[in-house]
């Protein structure tokens, strides 16, 4: 059972009951070891607000722990008490005046003629369900951020050895009864390493890997199953994943600091003029990118295995392991099939991408999902200094119903494609149609790979089940409107990562399913959600009809409009403006609309029923 953790402060409020007689109450004075009640719903609420401590706060305080047989009397003083986390003012600040400005530009489409019911059809689920997925993680995360200001030292107390405490952190305890193992978890029993079990070898794996590798008290595997994977992917990375991830310029094969934007009516909008000489957009290949993040896990210590899993069987009890069959290609015999194998894991990682068999067996739950369509196309020496630092964007319904198509250079080729969600059916229409419009630039160039992937629409309903988590597409981290998730799919395999592997101390204690979802879910959320909710309205809002595209693009001719863009997404915070600003750029769009309104052809009806049926 994890520990019950009770504090009181010392000097101000002493405890009426009298200490034990086994708590060493000579070596510290004035303090007050009790053994408290156990505490109620009605107790903890009068304690935080009698008992609110401030920021970074320095305390003598008295601490006591029960689990089961075992009680121990602590007294900490001067451990720092950390500030407690205020979520929600913060995302308030952030999100609101952007969602504010959003529904005015919804209202005076309303009043310009637009169906309300398809476009209240668009906007609210979008809204209700972004906020509806991230509320209950947000909870925990409020609630985790009150508790650790009450609770400073918990964290410390639950490890292995009493002894591993701040420096200059005065520790006195007693045990009344019961053992170690009472307190805190322990290695496996024949004493071998805990394993970890990493299913998938893209960013989100390689970047978890590389994490668990360089804690060698984990034995670590990386399974993927084609090491040379290519992946239909647009290959675009912010400039902070380049810093934060340690990215070479080996692995970049553009530089972008100039795109074109193009509206339906083909109207160009040049963008870039913001950009400092040395910000860009990376342009990368997935087969260089996701090669060179394995690799450099697998120098750190993480051991490859070149197979497909097929199935994996859930642990029963809570230490038991988990245990995936695969195919292993790396036997040569097999005559390319690959040889039935399983291998035990203690913990897992999901990042099997948006068909994870991960997410299947821990009953993840389902999400919708785009198709990606893309074209590698080699043209000549001449277009492709065109496209050196340059990449194109195209939006209009005959391109995509909801999202947009790109014109992305890479190395020696350039990416053509574009991606739907509402008419999936249809994606070779919209693609030969992007085709068509950069044709005067794609004009006697040769196909040299067709590609398409499913790319999840929003994240699952459930992210972690017992030891087992999941990150990347696998865990539908990829945003609507750019539909971009490299990123995100490194920044979650290593927040869950760093998460697991400080839970696990040193090897020595599996972690649960609450601590998980406590730490790295909680976390994830909070730094990402204002991104995702944002996001998922503007792309509801400005992909919903021709006439919102037409004015998307006016809208992106303006200084400040490219700055907040392009800070977002270079940085991936949610920028904050300039109020005067915003207030005329909210009064440009509404103009825009309704010029748009009034010149833009209506959109292409379709008829999809099947799929629209299968939209959660």
């Amino acid at each position: 059972a994890r520990p019950r953790v009770q504090h009181s402060t010392s000097a101000p409020h002493p405890h009426p009951h009298p200490a034990p007689a086994s708590a060493p109450t000579a070596t510290t004075p004035r303090a007050h070891l009790l053994r408290s009640p156990a505490p109620t719903r009605r107790r903890r609420r009068h304690h935080r607000r009698r008992h609110h401590h401030p920021p970074e706060t320095f305390l003598s305080h008295s601490t006591t722990i029960s689990t089961g047989a075992t009680t121990m009397y602590t007294t900490m003083q001067g451990a720092p008490l950390p500030a407690p986390r205020r979520t929600g003012a913060r995302y308030c600040c952030r999100v609101l005046p952007v969602i504010g400005a959003i529904v005015a530009v919804c209202g005076v489409v309303l009043l310009s003629g637009s169906d309300p019911l398809s476009l209240a059809s668009a906007i609210v689920p979008a809204a209700t369900s972004s906020m509806h997925r991230f509320s209950g993680a947000n909870r925990m995360a409020s609630g985790a951020g009150l508790s650790a200001a009450h609770t400073g030292a918990r964290d410390m107390l639950m490890q292995d050895s009493i002894t591993r405490m701040p420096k200059g952190t005065k520790f006195h305890c007693n045990w009344v009864a019961g053992s170690k193992r009472a307190l805190a978890g322990q290695a496996k029993a024949d004493g071998s390493k805990y394993r970890i079990g990493v299913i998938g070898g893209g960013p989100s794996g390689a970047a978890a890997a590389e994490i668990f590798a360089k804690d060698k008290e984990l034995e670590t595997y990386i399974i993927e199953r084609k090491m040379d994977n290519v992946k239909p992917c647009g290959g675009a990375i912010p400039l902070c994943m380049v810093d934060e991830f340690d990215i070479p310029e080996s692995v970049i094969d553009r530089k972008v600091r100039k795109m074109k934007m193009i509206s339906p009516s083909n109207r160009v909008v040049d963008v870039g003029r913001t950009l400092k000489p040395n910000e860009y957009i990376g342009m990368t290949r997935r087969e260089i990118l996701d090669g060179f993040m394995r690799n450099r896990s697998v120098d750190l210590g993480a051991i490859p295995i070149n197979g497909l899993v097929t199935k994996i069987d859930i642990p029963k009890g809570d230490s038991d392991p988990y245990l995936v069959h695969y195919q292993d290609y790396e036997d040569k015999t097999a005559g390319g099939v690959g040889t039935p194998k399983t291998i035990e894991f203690d913990v897992l990682i999901g990042a099997d991408g948006a068909n994870s068999r991960v997410a299947k067996a821990i009953d993840a739950g389902e999400y919708n999902y785009a198709i990606a369509f893309q074209e590698r196309i080699a043209v000549d020496e001449e277009k492709m200094d065109y496209y050196k630092d340059l990449a194109e964007m195209y939006v209009g319904d005959d391109v995509s119903p909801d999202f947009y198509a790109w014109v992305f250079p890479k190395y020696d080729h350039v990416g053509v494609g574009t991606g739907t969600v509402v008419n999936r059916p249809d994606i070779p229409k919209y693609q030969k149609a992007i085709r068509e419009r950069a044709k005067e630039r794609l004009e006697g160039g040769k196909i040299i790979k067709v590609e398409a992937h499913p790319i999840p629409e929003h994240p699952r309903p459930r992210r972690v089940q017992n030891r087992a988590a999941l990150v990347g597409d696998a865990a539908g981290y990829v945003t609507k409107c750019s539909g971009e998730g490299i990123y995100f799919a490194a920044k979650s395999g290593r927040m869950a990562a760093e998460a697991i592997v400080k839970l696990m101390q040193g090897g020595t204690r599996l972690p649960t399913q609450q601590e998980i979802e406590e730490t790295y879910i909680a976390d994830y959320d909070k730094k990402y959600q204002a991104t995702y909710v944002v996001l998922d309205l503007l792309q509801k809002v400005f992909y919903s009809s021709n006439a919102a595209r037409e004015a998307f693009v006016e809208m992106c001719d303006s200084d400040y409009v490219q700055k907040v863009t392009f800070d977002s997404y270079l940085y991936k915070t949610i920028q904050g403006g300039n109020p005067i600003d915003d207030v005329k750029l909210l009064f440009s769009t509404v103009g825009s609309i309704l010029r748009a309104q009034a010149t833009t052809p209506k959109d292409r009806t379709f008829s999809n029923p099947v799929e629209s049926l299968k939209r959660l």
